[in-house]
Formats: C-alpha cells, sequence, structure tokens
C-alpha cells in the first residue's frame, strides 16, 4: 500500500470521482532526479545484502544504529567515483567505515551523503558499515505519509514501526534508496528496544538477548531479495500464535503476531483469512514466493502495508475496508480487504518489483486484481465480475498511470482499479481462463525475485497470449482515455470501430451469453465489419459490453 492508494480509498469511499479536482503535472527537483535515477555513483556497486541494527528512544523519538553494505563491485572503480548514499534529514551518518578497517571520508547535500571509496576492482566483495543517528522523521498520518511511527496502543503502551513505500526506507536507515537494487542475498534487522516490549521483523527470529540493562536484543533474517522499504520493525506487545499450511511448495510457516489483548479473536479471525488467500493466490499465480522466510501477520497501528514476510495489519478486524465496501455491491464485504490486498503484494510487489516507481502499476494494477480474482475463486466468476466492475467508480482519468522516469515519480492512484480493471479486461478479451492463469503464473516464476520493468511484463503477456496487447497497454497505461467501441447495424451486418484511442488500439471483444454463438471482433480505429448470425445481434448490447470491458459504448443507428 503507497501514498497513491491513499487517494484511491477516499476517493472511493466518497463515491464521487468528481470531488477531486484535476492535479497538475508536478515539477521534478535535483533531489528527486538524485533519488531516482541510477548515476555514476550507483551504478558502479550492487547491494547484496543488508545487516542493519538499531535502537529506537521512544521518548525522544529518535534512533540510533549502523547499516553494514555487503555489496559487489559490477564496474570498475578507480577511486575517482564516490558511493552514494541515500539517508533522510534530520538523521546523519556520524562515520563510515570500508571492509571494517578503514574509516571514510565524506560529504552530503539534503538527504544524499557521498563516500570517498578507495579504488576497487570488478567483481570483488566489499562491506560499508555507516553509522549513524538522529530525531527520525515521524509519519503523521501513516500509512499515508512515510516515517517512523510513535505511537501507543489502547491501553497507552508504547508501539513503533515504521512505513515507508514511497517516501523511501533511507527515511530511517542508509541504504541505496532505488527499487532496481535488492539486496540478493537478503537481509537482518536486529533491534535493542525495552525489555518490556517484544520485537518482531521480517522473516525468521535467529536469537533474542537479554541484555540485563533493561533492554533486550531482537534478531530477524530474510534469505530471499527484499526491496528497502520492506525492512521494517514492530515493536510493541505482541503475542504469537503459529500453524502450518500446506502450499504447493510444501509446509509453509504461518505466524500471527497481535497485541495481547487481541488474541481471542485473532485466533477465530486471521487463520480462515489467510488460509483462503493462500489457495486462491497460489491457484492464480503460483506458489507463494517466500517459503526460505515463512509468512507473518502484525498487527500494525496504520491499516497496512505489504512488508515481505511480515504484513502489517489494521483493518480492526472487520470484513471490507475498515467496514466500507470497495465494490459498492456487496462482494466487498464478504472478506477482509487488507489481509487480501496487501499478501497479494507478495506475488506483484514483492516477488516481482519494479526498477523504477513509474512502473508501480504492476504491483498495484495486479494486486488490486488479486482482489477480483479472490473474489471469482471463493465467490464465482460473476461475482469477480460484479466486483471489479464496482470499483470501476474510483477511476478519475486524471493523469496518466505511467509517469516520467527517473525522478522518484508515482503515477495515477488509477493504478488500483484502472490497473485492474485493464487486466480484466485482457482476460475477458482472451477468453480462456487456463491461458490467462498461466500467463499470471507464468510471470511469477519467470521474474521470480527480479526486478523488472513495464515494458518486460507487457512484451510477456503479449508473448504468451499470442497476441500482442501493446497499444491496449499504451491506452490504458499512457493516457487517460476511454476508447469508445462505435457501432451500429445495418442489413445483418455490425460496423464498427474504436474512437478517443491512441492509433492502433485493437482491444478484441468477445462476446457472448447463454443459447447463442460467441462473437469475436477486433474493432481497431478504422470502420470494420462483420456478418450477424442468427441470435447475434442481441450480443451487442451497451450495458453488457461495459460491464465486461473498460470502454465506453456508443450504439449507432
Amino acid at each position: 500500500m503507497k501514498n497513491s492508494i491513499i487517494i484511491f480509498f477516499l476517493f472511493v469511499i466518497l463515491y464521487s470521482p468528481a470531488a477531486f479536482p484535476q492535479v497538475k503535472a508536478p515539477s521534478y527537483t535535483l533531489a528527486d532526479t538524485l533519488r531516482g535515477s541510477l548515476n555514476a555513483e550507483r551504478t558502479w556497486w550492487d547491494v547484496q545484502r543488508y545487516e542493519l541494527a538499531f535502537k529506537p528512544d521512544y521518548g525522544n523519538k529518535s534512533i540510533s544504529g549502523a547499516n553494514e553494505i555487503i555489496y559487489k563491485v559490477v564496474q570498475p572503480n578507480d577511486g575517482k567515483i564516490r558511493m552514494q548514499i541515500d539517508l533522510q534529514e534530520p538523521l546523519v551518518i556520524d562515520s563510515i567505515w570500508y571492509n571494517k578497517q578503514s574509516k571514510l571520508k565524506f560529504e552530503h547535500v539534503g538527504s544524499v551523503w557521498y563516500a570517498h571509496v578507495p579504488g576497487q576492482k570488478i567483481k570483488t566483495v566489499n562491506r560499508l558499515k555507516i553509522f549513524y543517528h538522529g530525531n527520525v522523521h515521524q509519519a503523521k498520518r501513516a500509512p499515508w505519509d512515510g516515517g517512523f511511527i510513535f505511537t501507543t496502543d489502547s491501553l497507552s503502551r508504547p508501539w513503533m514501526t515504521v512505513a515507508c513505500q514511497g517516501l523511501g526506507a533511507s527515511v530511517w536507515y542508509p541504504n541505496k534508496d532505488h527499487q532496481s537494487d535488492e539486496p540478493d542475498l537478503g537481509a537482518s534487522l536486529t533491534m535493542t528496544i525495552p525489555d518490556t516490549l517484544v520485537g518482531i521483523g521480517n522473516g525468521r527470529l535467529v536469537f533474542k538477548k537479554n541484555n540485563h540493562d533493561g533492554t533486550v536484543t531482537y534478531k530477524y533474517n530474510v534469505v530471499n531479495p527484499i526491496s528497502n522499504y520492506c525492512i521494517i520493525p514492530y515493536i510493541g506487545k505482541y503475542v504469537n500464535f503459529k500453524e502450518q499450511y500446506a502450499g504447493e511448495k510444501g509446509k509453509l510457516d504461518l505466524n500471527y503476531w497481535v497485541l495481547d489483548y487481541n488474541l481471542n479473536k485473532a485466533r477465530n479471525y486471521m487463520p480462515d483469512q489467510v488460509h483462503k488467500m493462500m489457495k486462491s493466490f497460489e491457484h492464480w499465480f503460483g506458489p507463494y514466493p517466500f517459503y526460505e522466510d515463512g509468512y507473518q501477520l502484525i498487527d500494525a497501528s496504520h491499516t497496512g502495508m505489504e512488508h515481505q514476510s511480515a504484513v502489517s495489519y489494521g483493518n480492526k478486524y472487520k470484513f471490507g475496508y475498515l467496514g466500507r465496501d470497495m465494490s459498492g455491491n456487496g462482494w466487498g464485504l464478504k472478506w477482509d480487504f487488507i489481509i487480501i490486498h496487501e499478501s497479494g503484494h507478495e506475488w506483484f510487489g514483492n516477488n516481482i518489483t519494479t526498477k523504477d516507481l513509474a512502473d508501480m502499476w504492476v504491483h498495484e494494477g495486479f494486486t488490486n486484481y488479486s482482489e477480483t480474482l479472490f473474489v471469482d475463486y471463493n465467490f464465482g466468476t460473476n461475482a469477480g465480475n460484479e466486483y471489479n466492475y464496482g470499483i470501476r467508480k474510483g477511476i478519475r482519468n486524471d493523469q496518466p498511470i505511467i509517469p516520467p522516469y527517473g525522478v522518484n515519480a508515482q503515477g495515477s492512484g488509477d493504478m488500483y482499479p484502472k490497473g485492474g480493471n485493464m487486466l480484466h479486461s485482457i482476460r475477458h478479451s482472451l477468453d480462456n481462463d487456463e491461458l490467462f492463469r498461466s500467463i499470471l503464473r507464468g510471470l511469477n516464476k519467470v521474474f521470480y525475485h527480479q526486478t523488472v520493468t513495464s515494458a518486460q511484463v507487457e512484451a510477456y503477456i503479449s508473448k504468451q497470449a499470442g497476441y500482442s496487447y501493446s497499444k491496449v497497454f499504451d491506452q490504458y497505461l499512457r493516457t487517460t482515455q476511454v476508447p469508445v467501441f462505435e457501432y451500429y447495424i445495418k442489413n445483418n451486418e455490425v460496423f464498427y470501430r474504436y474512437t478517443n484511442c491512441v492509433d492502433g488500439f485493437n482491444l478484441p471483444l468477445i462476446l457472448k451469453k447463454d443459447g447463442v454463438k460467441t462473437l469475436k471482433i477486433i474493432p481497431t480505429p478504422t470502420w470494420a465489419h462483420s456478418k450477424l448470425l442468427q441470435g447475434e445481434e442481441s450480443l451487442l448490447e451497451k450495458t453488457a459490453i461495459e460491464f465486461m470491458y473498460y470502454l465506453q459504448v456508443k450504439a449507432g443507428s
């Protein structure tokens, strides 16, 4: 869940796209470029692993710690190219050590820090340990904005976590804050906290150590690649219950971490939703991508985030989104939106991660569509169709879904419902659910634990479908125009074309109903025509076509 999902939630809750003004195209600063681009100070090294340790000070709202970055040299560096490290103000770097031996010089411009590293040969693996401290930027409306969260539970006890997607993990620890470079060998998170609290991190617990000074240290570890913004601590009055799930790859460890006073209702609530989620998503997408690290669902002080193997949950144990139906037609109140949506990101967002923030529709469009697929699997195909159609009310068409690259820019919040409706339209145009399912599973297999571009995903879908959807992607991802399907019937022939669309837009339309032979047409911006057999005229019905495809339909005479 990102900053953009907040926009989506708000306007869906209000059910009024017209309530929102048109958004002007943003201007981009040098800081945006430094954060969002792959420059010379970033491209010569590849992150292999993060070993992060920190200690929060709840009273002073500050943190201190160190991150050891293990990296591989992928381009020769003669010592003249610095190393860019990201750490956002007001945090400051105290010192930087190279291979545990040399203390390096460094300077910074705002939130970008430059370490003066010695010459390094290609393919060598080195370490940079960065010590830092300071008052940390706090989230004011987590997870809508981003930052460290110092709050209390309902019994006024300390409760801490982080939500930082979009804003970036550099808001609380130093790293290479770019989505394209995940630590290939995973990461560890060590936290030293008051011994009255419990600490949880991604993956599996390595150790718990009582320091006999009023603090305790927990260390967690993930072995799989992980996005910077997914490495997250949870600190509070947690208790745990666990089980094993019989999944496609065998036994999957499920851990539930909840505040102590939520234990009884969590036991009766969470496993049912998680089992249904796992069964439907493994069916559609393939095996859960992180069996080695397990799956955790964790009470959080905000609504929820897709932190890899440690999904945060704050939906108040209600179906829908905080008790609201996102579809407006009843189907959204039959399951817990946060458990299903945020867990869907384990496949799209965490397993398959986009290199540039501009391609975030791959995370959000597919995960939005995972909701439709969940409804389809558990309640039937028509229920899935109705759910998908219902969320369409949230589409604003204010900006293209894909914004400029290289400036750390997110596109329109339409990446959620419009992305999901685009995928549903493509599915209907294929008229072959086994093929469509094989494409979804293939994406998660071919791009397993990889960072990708939208172009790669688009090309894969077209190749596997045996049909070029390039203009369909251009239409829905790169314009704000809703294509119009125009048609008229004359002398037992249907004449048709697309308007308000990109040149070459060619989404196939499969029109069908019981008792009538299926009609397939492939409109383009040029008028074409087809003979109509007996009964086929009844398939050309405005509301039925618009229900199945994200189009406007205009019937002529």
